[in-house]
């Protein structure tokens, strides 16, 4: 299995590694920086680069447990060395709307107690299902989102940590997360921490702190019956969808 360099560094770009399988246009590395689809999160884009040729990565998923790089046109890549680098304009752009979900969370949860059901990270835009909150209005929403803003701009530091998964069963009041909902296989679980204001379980990747993120728009509300809502929302640093 690669080693998870993007969980160790978020804001890393390239890294050497070496190709232990081409198959067909699947690509096995021993480490990695590229993210695969999970999490609610999209996957990288890229490129490897072998012989001065650049071999395009459209599409990045684990399968089996392993991370599996989708190559456009593989022909040529050999079994040794090889320097991956990803599209930082995009994997940039998803760290600050996963980074926004997370703050977005944390205030409706302390505010209405409201718990994340579910959630999709894009490049230029996200959206997150959350509970508690069928009944709100416009001026509701709007109180939120500006108390979003002010904390994005209070500028919270964003790290992580891994634990035992029963130490981080037994960690209270900031989880958002049901650590139960994780598969029972893993028995380590990443937390992300957002200054003091949020701490959950989530294998993704995040900006380092919160100002990185701009700031919150909402852009759409729907209900999504049985107590739940999508909210869909991007930051202050892309364009309207």
């Amino acid at each position: 299995m690669a080693v998870e360099l993007f969980l160790e560094d978020s804001y890393l770009k390239e890294c050497q590694a070496n190709i232990v399988e081409v198959e067909g246009n699947k690509v096995k590395l021993d480490q990695t920086v590229f993210y695969p689809t999970g999490g609610g999160q999209e996957h990288d884009t890229g490129h490897l680069l072998q012989n001065g040729r650049e071999y395009e990565v459209k599409k990045v998923k684990k399968e089996n447990g392993d991370i599996v790089h989708y190559v456009k046109d593989p022909e040529g890549l050999e079994e040794r060395e090889v320097t991956a680098i990803i599209d930082w304009n995009r994997r940039y752009s998803l760290m600050k709307h996963h980074s926004l979900l997370h703050v977005l969370a944390s205030v409706f949860n302390t505010v209405y107690g409201s718990l994340c059901t579910g959630n999709q990270i894009y490049s230029d835009r996200a959206r997150i299902d959350l509970t508690e909150i069928h009944s709100l209005g416009k001026e509701d929403f709007d109180r939120i989102v500006e108390q979003a803003n002010r904390e994005i701009q209070a500028n919270h530091l964003i790290s992580s940590r891994v634990l035992p998964r029963e130490e981080a069963k037994q960690i209270s009041g900031a989880i958002k997360t049901v650590v139960n909902l994780i598969p029972s296989f893993v028995k380590e679980i990443r937390l992300v921490k957002i200054g003091d204001i949020d701490e959950q379980a989530c294998g993704g990747t995040h900006v380092g702190q919160t100002k990185e993120i701009g700031g919150v728009v909402l852009d759409k509300v729907k209900n999504k019956g049985k107590g739940g809502t999508r909210l869909e929302v991007r930051t202050t640093t892309v364009s309207p969808i």
